[in-house]
């Protein structure tokens, strides 16, 4: 009742204001604020991604980065698709690109490699049954913030909208895809590293 009907209408509120800002495109949010967050992350590091493949890309020395944030006690971990999976194969023909959903998926998983066995880095591929939801939606966590990116139709990643979310209570959409994420992360079967021998 005191404030002009402008102003409340310019005033994030409620759940409005765990939205940061959107993108039309994932590609249209700047590299420097997925830097950003990675390094300002001091608890939890959660990329659930389907291949994760751009941040390799996009991300200097991502490698030497995530083992310092390890060594200063950050818990790591990336969800992945399974390269050999159904819905990966079918998820390939959909895009039909020459760099392919496994080959992205099998780069990161070099890239895990790289970092080799370490304590606070955890690795899981997305249940089959959990595949196709896993595809449609990836979600990165950095301590509260989290960037969101709901993939359309045959569309890839880059190619769709992107939100970029901070925590700012039990029941927003920051807690509603943490989730949502958390819940393909306890039906994952653990990534096992190529050095490792198979049992």
């Amino acid at each position: 009742m005191l404030w002009p009907k402008a102003v409340r209408n310019s005033i994030k509120t409620g759940n409005d204001r765990e939205i940061i800002r959107s993108y039309p495109y994932r590609s249209a949010c700047p590299s420097s604020v997925w830097g950003e967050l990675i390094r300002n992350a001091g608890s939890e590091l959660y990329l659930s991604g389907y291949t994760n493949y751009f941040l390799w890309l996009e991300q200097p020395s991502l490698v030497e980065t995530l083992r310092r944030k390890i060594d200063a006690g950050v818990r790591v971990r990336f969800l992945l698709g399974d390269p050999d999976g159904e819905v990966t194969r079918q998820r390939e023909a959909v895009e039909n690109v020459a760099l392919t959903v496994s080959t992205r998926i099998r780069i990161t998983l070099e890239h895990l490699d790289r970092l080799g066995a370490l304590d606070g880095l955890e690795a899981r591929f997305s249940a089959p049954e959990d595949a196709m939801n896993h595809v449609s939606l990836s979600v990165f966590r950095f301590d509260d913030h989290a960037l969101v990116t709901p993939h359309l139709a045959r569309l890839v990643g880059h190619d769709s909208p992107l939100l970029h979310l901070h925590r700012s209570g039990a029941e927003g959409m920051f807690t509603r895809f943490s989730e949502h994420a958390e819940e393909l992360w306890e039906r994952g079967t653990r990534v096992q590293a190529s050095s490792e021998p198979v049992s």
